[in-house]
């Protein structure tokens, strides 16, 4: 594992994200708010994204040293998002946050340990990386949640994987 590697992970992760969350604001603020179903982890479109981006907030205030406290069981976070705009927003702020966070990163940052408390009152000690890595295939779980969501209500939404991202890179020039 390297810097530059987690660096890497975590672009395709945002312009995933932002993939996924282009196709339902283009579904409306109605659709988007609609609940879908109780087969997925949330009811919504916007809840599942709300709930994305509350992991992402999440762990990189934990990181910072900042970690919030939550209830739990709450997929929000107690963050309250009324609509897209709101949403897109504060997901755009927070991604370059995230950039700036990862770009101060060493290589020696990757291995030291975070020790923290759940809100079940147990401690734990994971490194640094790994948790750098979570978020993102936390994320990519919820994808494949709203994947499905969409396939429900509009058809198939465009292809999320690694793969596609470097084509897309490709196609723009930005690697060869």
């Amino acid at each position: 594992m390297s810097v530059e590697l987690i660096r890497e992970y975590w672009a395709y992760h945002h312009w995933a994200n932002r993939r996924l969350f282009e196709v339902v604001a283009a579904l409306g603020e109605d659709a988007a708010g609609r609940p879908i179903g109780k087969q997925c982890s949330e009811s919504s479109l916007r809840a599942m994204l709300v709930h994305m981006y509350g992991a992402d907030w999440f762990w990189l205030e934990t990181w910072r040293g900042r970690a919030p406290a939550i209830v739990r069981g709450d997929p929000t976070y107690g963050l309250v998002i009324r609509t897209l705009a709101e949403l897109r927003k504060k997901w755009d702020d927070l991604e370059r946050e995230q950039r700036g966070f990862l770009a101060d990163l060493g290589e020696a940052d990757l291995s030291r340990s975070l020790d923290g408390t759940t809100s079940e009152g147990r401690t734990f000690s994971r490194p640094l990386g790994m948790l750098l890595l979570h978020v993102p295939t936390h994320a990519a779980h919820h994808r494949s949640e709203l994947a499905t969501m969409l396939t429900m209500t509009s058809g198939s939404p465009p292809d999320t994987g690694i793969n596609s991202y470097y084509r897309e890179r490709s196609e723009k020039g930005a690697i060869k």
